[in-house]
């Protein structure tokens, strides 16, 4: 029997805010995340875990997932602020998930 052939999936074009697939205020919004996990199958990727810390229970699924983001992204290199003054993405992204 021949091997079964697997295909690389192709990336949707470009995700922007303006199609709706990105937050203005940083991450993907769930269309965009819906778009990728249907270029993606058997994707995990889920939205951005928004809830205050100070509301989330210790040790819940959505305050491990919140942690580890923020230990993570926090470590990434790169400025947090565009030269024109603005946010990087980077940036808006860790203040979403309350980093």
């Amino acid at each position: 029997m021949p091997k079964a052939i697997k295909r690389k999936q192709k990336m949707p074009k470009k995700f922007s805010v303006k199609s709706g697939d990105k937050s203005a205020s940083g991450g993907l919004t769930a269309k965009g995340v819906k778009r990728y996990r249907a270029a993606n199958p058997g994707s995990k990727l889920k939205t951005a875990v928004t809830t205050k810390p100070s509301k989330l229970k210790p040790g819940s699924k959505a305050a491990k997932r919140r942690k580890s983001f923020c230990a993570r992204m926090s470590g990434m290199p790169g400025p947090m602020k565009k030269p024109n003054g603005k946010p990087t993405r980077k940036a808006l992204a860790l203040r979403k998930w309350n980093c």
